[in-house]
């Protein structure tokens, strides 16, 4: 078994450098029987540097792991992948062979919806995935939904990530539906996706109904949980959620907290400013007061010594 490890390799590089150079690795790589992992992240070909990889994707009977992060896929790109991988299965259902592939991690790579459901068809017709990262895709509902219902096909399924891409409510149906498929699923990323709080009630129904018992980690952080869907998570941990280590959920609620709490600072250090302001009119005012008859004294005396001093004056004269 071996892996071809080439990320970040063309950095410096001209597009028509590239092009050459990922044409000669597709053509080196077509008939090696024993790949089972091939890593081209980080290398920024865009969609045009995908064509050199459509022959040996389509061929290949051996590869289980796929990792393209941050390479400029695009739409076009995207769905350029799809369709080989997609010929792929095809062709392995063809021979009556199962497909060798089991992780794609395809993250941000502006796949965005035009790619998603070549996608989900290419996870549906595979159906031996069981680990799949697409963070940071500028996916949108429709999008997800696709996706989703593709990966429902893959009931062998333990790791997904979606992190930062919009759910909305359309999306979480999507999502409760698939994860009654995926009784092996051990990880859930899906944090920063616009799920709100009556979403995240929504997948706390779907885990409290027990088809998830093997989840271990599950973000839904950044998602505008609050603590009625929190309620119901924790209900479905204490029923049905035995080997769950980790939930993030309550980040955006700390923010929330912090800001409330900083808020109430504000309008706390507000308050006593009125009040020291207060405060001192009212010494001013008693000051004024206590220096009245001061002054007033002052005054008598000041015309006493005039008085006195007149005297004098026409005595003299």
């Amino acid at each position: 078994m071996c892996v071809a490890n080439f990320s970040t390799i063309f950095t410096g590089h001209l597009r028509e450098e590239i092009l050459l150079v990922l044409k000669a690795l597709g053509g080196a790589l077509k008939d090696k029987e024993h790949l089972i992992e091939l890593n081209l992240s980080d290398n920024t070909f865009s969609p045009t540097g995908t064509e050199p990889m459509v022959d040996f994707l389509t061929h290949t009977r051996s590869l289980q792991i796929l990792c393209l992060n941050n390479n400029g896929l695009g739409i076009s790109g995207g769905t350029m992948i799809a369709k080989a991988l997609l010929a792929n299965a095809e062709k392995a259902c063809a021979n009556n062979r199962s497909s060798s592939l089991r992780s794609i991690i395809c993250s941000c790579n502006h796949l965005e919806d035009g790619s998603s459901e070549a996608l989900a068809n290419t996870f549906a017709t595979h159906g031996t995935l069981i680990k799949v990262c697409m963070l940071q895709n500028g996916i949108c509902p429709d999008g997800i939904c696709h996706l989703t219902r593709g990966l429902f096909k893959n009931p062998n399924l333990h790791m997904l990530d979606l992190q930062d891409n919009t759910f909305t409510k359309c999306g979480c149906l999507a999502l409760t539906e698939a994860l009654t498929s995926w009784s092996h699923l051990y990880h859930l990323n899906v944090g920063k996706c616009l799920l709100s709080n009556k979403s995240g009630v929504a997948i706390a129904d779907a885990l409290i109904l027990g088809k998830n018992q093997a989840l271990k980690d599950v973000n839904l952080s950044y998602n505008e949980i609050e603590s009625d869907a929190i309620t119901c998570l924790t209900k479905a941990i204490a029923a049905n959620l035995p080997n769950l280590d980790a939930l993030d959920e309550l980040d955006d609620m700390e923010d929330e907290s912090e800001e409330e709490e900083k808020e109430e600072e504000e309008e706390e250090e507000e308050e006593e400013g009125k009040k020291d302001k207060e405060d001192r009119v009212v010494e001013s005012v008693d000051m004024e007061a206590n220096l009245e008859p001061v002054r007033k004294a002052n005054k008598e005396e000041e015309k006493e010594e005039k008085e006195l001093s007149q005297k004098l004056s026409d005595t003299y004269i």
